[in-house]
């Protein structure tokens, strides 16, 4: 029997290598001469150079960059078995998590990390980049990201403006001369699930604003800079990107990696549904589990157990999710192929303890779920059998009792 195992992370507790090696370890109580094929999963989000890192059996470098507010940080990112291809995580560079609460400012921050973190995988030799773009401190259109990479943005008096939202009202010009050389021959693809425009009541600042530390005025100003920032971008490059579904995620980044990186927009999860080959890991499965740490309403709508049951629907493969919490709506996931899911924690317990013994839980509910499996083919084995009998026995009876043949004259 082959198994394929393919959970995202259950963050905040496991990498999605250590789900599914926790997985195994449960199923192989029940089936150890199973073939199991590991499949570390993730969406796009955090935890998706790691997943394909440890799906492809590539590694992680170390890159010095400046965070969202100038300080240098240390960030990561992957490079993929192939040697081609570089995994970025924008939020490890320009995330929102390495701004303190109390000096969060979207007009002040910056996505000019994430930029050094592309220079660093272009000067790496790598020519097809993937980036997620979750999570972002920045609302400055992607500028800070395309400066780093040798763009210039400068202001009436030929000046450099100042970096993150609040300077981009002060952009009369951009200079691509300096582009980085390898763009040109690099593809870029980016992990967005969202489809908001860029300016707008549903655009970067008014939807996304707050929760970096925008005030209601702040975001008035943030979302004009932008709806300029782009006109600038029309008389540079001969096109609006406004209205582009995804423009706006990430405070504009996906406007800015669409601009300078001509970069293709695509729902994570499939992006990471191709790069680890998982339609072709499939084949031959009885059998698929997916998880991660939260199931609930949102699971339906492009998260990685959905993704995955979609794939393993389609060779009509049973599907079983795993996850550290059943929320509310979870249901919804029955209709988007997945048959069956199963919570972690099987008696009350702090979530702390929940989080600790996390690799345990997975284990043990792996387990639960393959002792069942087990019944369920000991009675399908048991009525083949009695089929087999019964066909057996009229046999038998047939032969004792040949039918007569009679003749007519």
């Amino acid at each position: 029997m082959k198994i394929v195992v393919a959970p995202d992370s259950f963050k905040g507790s496991v990498t999605a290598l250590e789900a599914a090696n926790a997985i195994e370890k449960g199923l192989r109580r029940v089936f150890p001469d199973a073939v199991i094929e590991k499949i570390p999963m993730a969406d796009g989000g955090e935890g998706t150079v790691q997943s394909l890192v440890d799906a492809t059996g590539g590694h992680i470098q170390t890159q010095r960059v400046l965070a969202p507010l100038g300080n240098e940080v240390n960030a990561k990112f992957g490079i993929l078995a192939d040697g081609e291809t570089a995994v970025i995580e924008m939020a490890s560079a320009s995330g929102l998590t390495l701004v303190p609460p109390d000096k969060r400012n979207p007009l002040l921050t910056t996505t000019y990390g994430t930029g050094q973190l592309i220079r660093a995988a272009l000067e790496a030799g790598c020519r097809r980049l993937i980036i997620g773009i979750g999570g972002s401190a920045t609302n400055d259109g992607g500028a800070g990201m395309a400066e780093a990479l040798g763009v210039k943005f400068l202001n009436a008096d030929g000046n450099p403006i100042e970096r993150g939202g609040g300077g981009l009202d002060k952009l009369t010009s951009i200079d691509i001369t300096g582009l980085h050389p390898a763009i040109a021959e690099t593809e870029t693809v980016v992990a967005c699930d969202v489809n908001n425009p860029l300016t707008g009541p549903e655009g970067a600042s008014h939807v996304y604003g707050p929760q970096k530390g925008a005030t209601p005025e702040m975001v008035k100003t943030l979302d004009s800079h932008l709806a300029h920032f782009d006109k600038v971008l029309m008389g540079t490059f001969g096109q609006s990107f406004n209205d582009i579904p995804g423009a706006g995620a990430a405070g504009g980044l996906g406007a800015g990696l669409m601009a300078f990186l001509n970069a293709e927009l695509r729902i994570g999860v499939d992006i990471m549904i191709d790069t680890v080959g998982l339609k072709e890991r499939m084949k031959g499965a009885s059998l698929v589990f997916t998880g991660e740490g939260q199931l609930d309403f949102q699971t339906a709508f492009g998260k990685t157990p959905v993704g995955v049951a979609k794939v393993a629907k389609a060779g009509k493969i049973p599907v079983i999710a795993i996850a550290g919490g059943i929320g509310e709506g979870a249901d919804a996931v029955y209709d988007a192929g997945i048959d069956a899911m199963l919570g972690i924690v099987q008696a009350p317990m702090s979530l702390e303890d929940a989080v600790e013994d996390a690799m345990q839980l997975i284990a043990d509910t792996a387990e639960q779920a393959a002792r069942l499996i087990a019944i369920g083919k000991r009675e399908r084995f048991r009525r083949v059998m009695a089929k087999v009998k019964e066909r057996w026995e009229g046999r038998k009876e047939r032969d004792a009792n040949p039918p007569t043949s009679h003749s007519s004259k």
